[in-house]
């Protein structure tokens, strides 16, 4: 296993607008079908109610994440880390960096989707406190793979 970083090696920061070319290469290695750049672009500059944040280490983007805030749920809609970086412990550093941020903003539940296939997602979110609580069929349009509800309540 890779040596795991610790929470001082890296830099946790909102996504910027020069940020997203080195997440879109991440996005393309980690998801069949990944968002365009426009749409981080539309994500960070227009949607008041998302919040978007880089690890950084260095000036390299190594992972990011972000949710969408309504009401007093979070949306988790994606995170992600540089395959070079995985199971180093990056991936939790950025779920928990997004659980406080919800939390300072009176946000009192999560939720997420996560594929049925993606056994390491799953068992991350499980061993930070989301519980499946469903499943949305034919979720993933690229292959039409099932999808696993997952919440998260008393941030």
């Amino acid at each position: 296993m890779s040596a795991r970083l610790d929470e001082s090696d890296l830099v946790f920061l909102p996504m910027r607008t020069d940020d997203i070319s080195q997440v879109i290469e991440i996005e393309r290695q980690s998801f069949p079908s990944p968002w365009s750049r426009l749409a981080y672009l539309s994500e960070i500059s227009e949607n008041d109610k998302a919040v978007y944040i880089v690890a950084k280490r260095g000036e390299r983007v190594i992972g990011y994440t972000g949710m969408w805030l309504v009401f007093d749920e979070a949306h988790i809609t994606t995170l992600a880390v540089d395959p070079g970086e995985r199971r180093k412990g990056v991936g939790r550093m950025l779920l928990r960096k997004l659980t406080e941020i919800a939390k300072s903003r009176g946000i009192s539940r999560m939720t997420l989707e996560v594929r049925k296939s993606n056994h390491q997602a799953y068992l991350l979110y499980r061993s930070e406190g989301f519980v499946p609580v469903g499943i949305r069929p034919g979720y993933y349009r690229d292959n039409n793979e099932d999808a696993i509800i997952m919440w998260k309540d008393q941030l």
